[in-house]
């Protein structure tokens, strides 16, 4: 029978399902070897020490917790100014802007620049906020150019977020006589409260990971504890996790502690795909 809803199957498409099938065992044996792989690695290098304390070359410790703190204030810092600037931007888009040239140019622009090597704005953040603006290399350097981008990625999936919210609820709050922005405010954003959240875990996913452009523009060490208030050591240089692996594992072959601090990075990345999967199952009720 030549029928797709028939019981006789051609040879092509049991072809087909074969390739398709072993495709899908392959990439998920391979994935489920990188994640094994790295942690059989480096989960016996993670110690307490390991991770409260800072490097003492006299010694002859390691220790990345000065890292840890250089990246939460990076994570803090790019959050505080592209969340709000992200959410609003797509709000904007969506609700306000009337243009369909414009949306298409801004859309065209945001998916531009989330496929822009990180290098690129890595050297961009060095000419712009180290250099024109003397910011110098910095925590705030790097905090300011990783909000750049990360920015598509909060103004893409909260666009989307919100064109998920029912038209009828847009009517609904028109017909009670609410204000546009008491609708967006009241209604849009809680509705569409599921994907910025989605928007900000994958942006601090993308932060978290993000070596290359760091490297320019925010130091590669991460030798002292910080010092000072909290002004004082944004200011200052400093290095995060992704770019400690990369100082130890590429720059000095320590190979043990780069695979120590892949796995951290590895269970970070993971802990944040299982907060999103989490988030998503509660907003649907519950459904698998």
């Amino acid at each position: 029978m030549n029928s797709i809803t028939g019981k006789r199957k051609r040879p092509a498409d049991a072809a087909l399902y074969i390739i398709i099938v072993s495709f899908t065992i392959s990439v998920s044996a391979m994935v489920v070897y990188f994640i094994g792989y790295i942690l059989f690695k480096g989960v016996r290098g993670v110690t307490l020490s390991f991770l409260t304390t800072a490097p003492n070359p006299i010694n002859n410790t390691v220790g990345i917790l000065p890292a840890i703190i250089n990246t939460v204030y990076i994570i803090f810092l790019s959050l505080l100014v592209a969340v709000p600037v992200g959410v609003g931007g797509a709000i904007y888009i969506n609700e306000y802007a009337k243009s369909s040239r414009l949306i298409r140019l801004i859309e065209f622009t945001t998916e531009t620049l989330s496929g822009v090597p990180s290098i690129i704005f890595g050297v961009f953040g060095y000419v712009f906020f180290c250099m024109f603006l003397g910011l110098k290399v910095s925590l705030i350097s790097g905090a300011f150019t990783l909000t750049l981008m990360v920015l598509p990625i909060i103004i893409r999936t909260t666009q989307e977020a919100l064109k998920a919210v029912p038209v009828s609820y847009r009517e609904g709050a028109a017909g009670l006589g609410a204000t546009k922005w008491y609708m967006i405010r009241t209604i849009l954003i809680p509705s569409a409260s599921g994907g910025i959240i989605t928007a900000v875990i994958l942006s601090v996913g993308r932060i978290v990971g993000e070596s290359a452009a760091l490297i320019l523009v925010a130091g590669g060490s991460a030798m002292y504890m910080p010092k000072g208030n909290f002004f004082q050591q944004i200011m200052g240089s400093g290095s995060t996790l992704s770019v400690e692996l990369y100082r130890y594992a590429y720059s000095r072959g320590e190979n043990e502690i780069g695979f120590a601090i892949a796995a951290i990075l590895l269970v970070i990345v993971i802990l944040l795909n299982l907060t999103i999967k989490t988030i998503k199952k509660r907003l649907n009720g519950g459904a698998k």
